[in-house]
């Protein structure tokens, strides 16, 4: 596995180690004393998610606060997905920025987003699977989030306006300026 810094604080890119012959295809998608030796994080990782999405999806953006704020290891299996983390830890030197790498079945990197950072990703493809390790349990009177075309973020999701597919309740989300604390 390999380890590269994606300009916020402690938001990790992970690369697999990958075992390819005629047959098709081997790596090893988490090990738990590998990724803390490499990251110095914790692998404590206690209830993963998976989602099926079509073309044109936006999900986020999301986190949980306070006690029940989560850290996630998130990666693709079949298709591709333009994934973004926001860091929204006020004491934080890249408070306020975001960062974004399209994850997908082919390039199989995997994200690792820290507790308090906001997380949403767009599919770029027909369908997308996308998966989440996470290392608190999901607990719904802690849902936060921040509205996905947020002006002062100005993130390009690289899906046309009149694609996009977002939820209610997601259209319902405050700007970055509003966001409680995590």
């Amino acid at each position: 596995m390999e380890i590269e810094q994606t300009g916020l604080k402690d938001c990790l890119i992970i690369k697999p180690k990958i075992f390819e012959d005629p047959r098709g295809y081997f790596f090893e998608s988490f090990n738990r004393n590998t990724f803390e030796e490499k990251t110095g994080m914790s692998g404590n990782f206690v209830q993963d998610n998976q989602s099926f999405s079509s073309y044109g999806v936006i999900r986020g953006l999301h986190a949980q606060a306070g006690e029940f704020a989560q850290a996630k290891l998130v990666s693709v299996i079949k298709g591709e997905v333009l994934d973004v983390a926001i860091d929204a830890r006020p004491d934080s030197q890249t408070y306020g920025k975001h960062f974004s790498i399209k994850l997908n079945a082919k390039n199989k990197l995997q994200v690792y987003i820290p507790r308090g950072f906001v997380h949403g990703f767009s599919v770029l493809s027909e369908t997308a699977e996308f998966l989440y390790k996470c290392d608190n349990f999901f607990n719904k009177a802690s849902e936060i989030g921040v509205i996905y075309n947020d002006r002062d973020l100005n993130i390009d999701w690289l899906i046309p306006e009149r694609d996009r597919a977002i939820s209610d309740k997601d259209l319902l989300l405050k700007p970055f300026s509003a966001l409680q604390h995590l």
